[in-house]
This record gives C-alpha cells, sequence and structure tokens, in this order.
C-alpha cells in the first residue's frame, strides 16, 4: 500500500481535485482538514487529499514515481504541493 498527501490551502481546490481523481481507480481518496503546527487558529488549516493505493508496494518503483508526478502537478495547478513523505504499509 502507498500513501499520498496532496496539501491545499482552501478546502475548494482540495475538494475539486479529490473530484478530479475520484473516479480512477484508488483505494480511497478522502479530504480531510490539517490544522497547522503551532496555530492556535481554527481558522489556519491546510486542506489534505490523502489518496491510498493498495496494489502499489515500492515507492521508488515506476507507478509510484508517475503517480506521484501526476499527484505534484495536479496539486501545483490548485496552488498546492504533494507531501513528499510516502510511506507503504504492510
Amino acid at each position: 500500500m502507498i500513501e499520498y498527501l496532496m496539501v491545499f490551502p482552501d478546502r475548494d481546490a482540495a475538494e475539486e481535485v479529490a473530484e478530479e481523481i475520484a473516479d480512477d481507480d484508488f483505494t480511497s481518496v478522502r479530504v480531510l482538514s490539517e490544522a497547522l503546527a503551532g496555530e492556535d487558529d481554527a481558522e489556519d488549516v491546510d486542506w489534505v487529499v490523502h489518496v491510498v493505493q493498495d496494489t502499489v508496494d515500492d515507492p521508488a518503483g515506476a507507478v509510484a514515481r508517475a503517480l506521484s508526478e501526476r499527484f505534484a502537478a495536479l496539486a501545483e495547478e490548485h496552488d498546492g504541493w504533494l507531501d513528499d513523505d510516502r510511506s507503504t504499509g504492510d
């Protein structure tokens, strides 16, 4: 299993991206709010699109790299970024 986090400054962008990839064959696509570290203000949140793909287990493999490139470009188009800390689960 491999996970990707695309981070956006606003909810609308995150929901738009999630909707755009929802019909693709991913195990899970969710929009979550993420409080910024050290911030007490409820308005200081990032919005995250969390994508899980169970059929990919090698973060250095060609499929994982291609997905990473796709998500990085998609996030950038919507003023966001791809979190580079990908993880695999056992």
